[in-house]
């Protein structure tokens, strides 16, 4: 006798329980995202958006009440994800997926969420390429092309002319690398060396001493947020960079607000940029605050935090007004709207934001604590990795 496979069963019961769930006034959603260990920050930062969210306009989307279902994915996983991916969507019955943080766990269950239909809105995962894998990805944060461009606009206009690149070996970080170079050197700006770290690293300072024997005048840095980007800034400070007149600018992550404040005086003057900031001042952002700090008053928001909002806000759109599947990724596409970062749009062909990047620079705000403070803004800055940017 002749038994289906295992894959042809998960089929079935992938089949069933999306059919099943058509009918219920409940529907779940899942949440993908580090809970533990060394990127536990994204897990805390993509709940409390999703609580302010759901704080500020209920449970109901529409007619059905929304159920959030949480899975640990730890770091970079991919087969921890894919598996935890097939039991939501098996076991708990879930009809939508939210979070994901890193590119290759994104990559791992494109092929899943595509068979099943399943609208997936990345709260995180920045490389370009993630939502040409799956027509049912859409993208809250940013990609880093999109941030990485407009730092290099800036470096020229004030006078950067030399460079060494610094960026973790994976997508993102090669999407970095890659942007920030084409847009730098096409303004006359020269990259005098290229540093790829691995994504396991902790110690930063082999690498930084490179870069100050190259004396640059300024080192770009990519690392995914959190204790690593953390030790990559107090690094850049610990091998005299600063004092060797060596200017530290790159993206968001690497002064992010979850560590922002233990960067003390040496993260003062560190130049980022990136999509959102907590001091960005808009009444929006100003309510956006107000209602975390009434839920958690001890938390900070970030770039995590603010692309687990507006998933939200995509979400509860997607549920109030379709029944799932290509219904729901095209009732959103071409949507603006304004958020706490300021005006975004889901474009209709990438499927990621068009929004504004603004360039920060860490500065001691007036409760003396340290704060991303916005000196520049480009404005509705597409995403620059697709092909026809």
């Amino acid at each position: 006798m002749k038994f289906p496979s295992k894959w042809a069963l998960a089929t079935a019961g992938l089949a069933m329980i999306q059919s099943v769930a058509m009918a219920d006034d409940t529907v779940k959603v899942g949440i993908i995202a580090p809970f533990s260990g060394p990127f536990a920050s994204y897990g805390q930062q993509f709940k409390d958006g999703i609580d302010v969210y759901v704080a500020e306009h209920g449970v109901m989307a529409g007619t059905h009440k929304v159920e959030f279902v949480y899975k640990d994915s730890g770091g970079p996983n991919p087969a921890g994800v894919k598996a935890a991916t097939q039991e939501l969507l098996i076991k708990d019955g879930v009809k939508y997926l939210g979070g994901i943080v890193f590119t290759p766990n994104a990559l791992a269950i494109a092929p899943l969420i595509t068979q099943t239909k399943t609208p997936t809105v990345l709260f995180n995962a920045a490389t370009s390429i993630i939502n040409t894998k799956s027509p049912y990805f859409l993208r809250t944060s940013m990609t880093l092309p999109q941030v990485s461009a407009p730092m290099a606009d800036w470096a020229i206009e004030n006078g950067i002319k030399t460079v060494v690149t610094t960026v973790t070996d994976y997508g993102p970080g090669i999407d970095a690398e890659t942007a920030f170079t084409k847009e730098f050197t096409a303004k006359g700006g020269k990259v005098i060396d290229a540093i790829r770290m691995p994504i396991q690293t902790s110690d930063f300072g082999p690498f930084l001493q490179r870069v100050k024997s190259k004396a640059p005048n300024a080192v770009f840095a990519f690392l995914p947020g959190g204790a690593p980007a953390f030790a990559f800034s107090k690094a850049y400070s610990d091998n005299g960079l600063a004092q060797a007149g060596i200017k530290a600018i790159g993206t968001g992550d690497i002064d992010d607000e979850t560590t922002l404040q233990g960067l003390g005086a040496s993260g003062i003057g560190i130049i980022t940029s990136h999509h959102y900031s907590q001091a960005h001042d808009s009444p929006e952002n100003k309510a956006f605050l107000a209602q975390l700090h009434k839920l958690r008053p001890n938390d900070v928001s970030n770039y995590a935090t603010i692309g687990a909002y507006d998933g939200t806000f995509l979400l509860y759109k997607m549920i109030s007004s379709t029944d799932g599947g290509d219904a729901a990724v095209k009732s959103v596409e071409g949507m603006s709207w304004t958020s706490p970062r300021g005006p975004v749009k889901l474009d209709p062909v990438s499927r990621s934001l068009d929004q504004n990047v603004y360039i920060r620079e860490v500065v001691k705000g007036a409760d003396g604590k340290l704060e991303n403070k916005e000196i520049a803004t480009y404005k509705d800055v597409p995403d620059l990795g697709m092909p026809a940017h």
